[in-house]
């Protein structure tokens, strides 16, 4: 009798590892499913925690930057700390620390505390975001894992189209402490039950955490999101911009020198020396850009402009998560047919061609079908991109250096998305007075007057102008990002590193 290979399907080691892995799938997705909702419900529910606090603009923007921001510079480092203390017990810690967070946020005595809230809530995010893909590509057999993997990413899609609606209704329903209280429950569920699935995984190499490297990136980040935040209300002549704009032109050389030194860096200066890499990740950055802060503008547009309530206004977000979650698996069966370069040509397109409608039909009289039109555009032509650029870059690279571009990518998307907020916020409320900035942040402006609306649209022309020019040369980029077949991208890879190196 011949035995049958461990890693043959069919074999009673490989049906116990695929049973094994798709309960590692289900603790994965609800981590991903707790950290896309509790995103989106916010955004939606600002108004009802400014309006709760009393918030000035500053604190009020802050509530979101403060998490985006600190995720966005940890995913790296607890990637690398995991490897030194454990995936599993990394992963577990973070939605321990994740739930404990959203508790206290809820019990905050004043917007300060919530902030500082926000921040612990970031870093168990990071535990989570930065360990999960890791953990579900170990425990799939290689001819599942792409399966266990558009379930895992599809979450996100699900989160998105429900996290806005749950957002206005806990909201309106419960009051806002519920925003934060609901994410609780399945954070301390996902904890035990990652605690009694996940087995315990090899600890990968003890490669030196880029500690320094972490700190000036996260420096430049905060020098960046202060500037912005602070120039749309006191002007770019106020000394905290030029103070936070001065920071960062003095702390980014030094970051690049930093990062050309040390052996494993936070920013891998390789993936910038091959031309379609930098342009596939620039045109991956614009459309984080030009995206990311959609739900809340036309959420605040809705509440702020149009007087609605929190539940309408969720509602009337849809068709942006709507068309990201139709196209992306219609883009993943056109790849058979398309290229991967197309795709991401075409989804820039369409993604920038949905900012133009919303561009040129501001106004609080607009009829709903034609700002749904613009939403669906932009949700749909992120996805189709988002599917064709992502299939590029990791097709086009050696499968030694996945992990390292992946990584990379994300917090290119990361900061994107970061930068996104802080540039929407900071122009849309740049057209009122400093009185009325708060009102629009709580979604009371329309109660006003007249002329404070006219103004505000003012803002939403212009923010939605900045998110076009941005769409559009993501477009350019993408355009730019066209394969070589002279110089395979192995190669190039390889001179980047010689480069990054002397």
């Amino acid at each position: 009798m011949v035995a049958i290979p461990q890693d043959v399907p069919g074999s009673l080691e490989y049906t116990s590892k695929l049973r094994y892995a798709w309960r590692v799938c289900s603790v994965t997705s609800l981590g991903m499913l707790l950290i896309g909702i509790s995103g989106s419900t916010l955004n939606v529910a600002l108004p009802e925690v400014v309006r709760h606090f009393h918030a000035d603009a500053f604190a009020s923007g802050w509530i979101l930057l403060a998490f985006l921001l600190v995720n966005t510079a940890t995913l790296v480092f607890f990637g690398r700390v995991a490897d030194l203390l454990g995936r599993r017990e990394v992963y577990l810690t973070g939605f321990a620390l994740f739930a404990v967070a959203s508790l206290l946020a809820g019990l905050s005595p004043n917007v300060w505390f919530l902030i500082a809230m926000r921040v612990l809530q970031a870093i168990g995010s990071a535990m989570i975001l930065a360990n999960g893909t890791v953990i579900i590509t170990d425990a799939f057999p290689p001819d599942r894992l792409s399966q266990g993997m558009g379930v895992y990413i599809g979450t996100l899609s699900v989160a998105q189209l429900t996290g806005p609606t749950l957002g206005g209704l806990v909201a309106q329903a419960a009051g806002w402490q519920w925003i934060f209280w609901v994410n609780v429950p399945p954070a301390l569920v996902a904890a035990v039950w990652g605690a009694f699935i996940l087995r315990g995984m090899p600890r990968g190499p003890r490669e030196p955490v880029d500690v320094l490297g972490n700190l000036l990136v996260f420096a430049v980040m905060s020098a960046a999101l202060v500037a912005l935040s602070e120039a749309g209300s006191r002007g770019l002549s106020s000394p905290v911009v030029i103070a936070g704009a001065a920071i960062v032109a003095v702390l980014t050389p030094i970051l690049f020198l930093v990062e050309r030194r040390v052996s494993h860096p936070v920013l891998d200066l390789r993936l910038f020396g091959q031309r379609m890499l930098a342009f596939a990740n620039t045109a991956s950055f614009c459309n984080a850009l030009a995206r990311s802060a959609l739900i809340l503008l036309v959420a605040l547009y809705f509440q702020a402009a149009r007087g609605v309530d929190a539940v309408t206004a969720a509602l009337s977000v849809l068709p942006l998560p709507i068309g990201l979650g139709i196209a992306s698996p219609i883009a993943g069966a056109l790849g058979r047919r398309v290229s991967p370069y197309a795709l991401s040509i075409g989804g820039s397109l369409m993604s920038t061609t949905g900012m133009g409608v919303l561009m040129l039909t501001t106004d609080p009289a607009t009829p709903y079908w034609i700002v749904g039109i613009g939403l669906l555009l932009c949700g749909g032509g992120s996805g189709v991109f988002l599917t064709g650029n992502t299939t590029q870059v990791m097709a086009a690279l050696p499968s030694g250096s996945l992990g390292v571009v992946n990584g990379f990518r994300l917090m290119v998307i990361n900061v994107g998305v970061v930068l996104s907020v802080a540039v929407t916020l900071s122009v849309l409320t740049s057209a009122v007075s400093a009185e009325l900035r708060g009102q629009v942040y709580a979604g009371t402006l329309s109660s006003v007057s007249p002329v404070a609306v006219g103004q505000l649209m003012d803002g939403f022309q212009r923010t939605y102008a900045v998110l076009f020019a941005v769409a559009l040369a993501g477009a350019l980029a993408a355009v730019l990002a066209r394969p070589t077949r002279s110089r395979p991208a192995e190669t190039e890879l390889h001179d980047g590193e010689r480069a990054a190196s002397r």
